[in-house]
């Protein structure tokens, strides 16, 4: 009987620390990425601000630095991170190929942007502000919900 009880509470206790890592785990994932989704949006405030004030040095560094996160962004949403409190809507997974279009979208648009503010073209720039503008627009839209998960 003891033997018994000993052995439940064993696995009970097993189950609990599995549990409670993938919780852990799921944390670490959700910390991720927000940390680098608001990166990027400091770094298309920072564009925006620049390119009003015709730094394009700032633009093109932070176009750059968008470029750079674009391309982890589909590994910072694995399938099934969902818990927690997050903006990610399900369509993400239902629709990977959207969504993997959108972060190479970004990316492209980044790239364009960084090209022209290398150039010193401000009508360019501006174009190309407005084109990166869309391409987060473009994820955000179908991918994003306005409220955190919970609220």
């Amino acid at each position: 009987m003891v033997k018994g009880k000993f052995l439940w509470a064993v696995l009970f206790g097993i189950l609990s620390l599995f549990i409670s890592s993938q919780l852990f785990a799921q944390a670490d994932v959700l910390e991720k990425r927000q940390k680098l989704m608001k990166g990027q949006s400091a770094a298309a405030k920072a564009i925006k601000g620049a390119a009003e004030g015709k730094d394009y040095a700032t633009v093109e560094t932070k176009a750059r630095d968008i470029m750079g996160t674009a391309d982890k962004i589909v590994d910072h949403f694995p399938k099934g991170s969902t818990a927690g409190k997050t903006k990610a809507k399900a369509e993400i997974w239902e629709k990977s190929d959207d969504f993997s279009k959108g972060a190479k979208n970004l990316r492209k648009a980044a790239s364009e942007l960084a090209d022209a503010a290398k150039s010193g073209d401000g009508a360019a720039v501006d174009v190309k502000v407005k084109a990166l503008s869309a391409a987060c627009k473009g994820c955000h839209e179908p991918f994003r919900a306005e409220k955190y998960s919970g609220e």
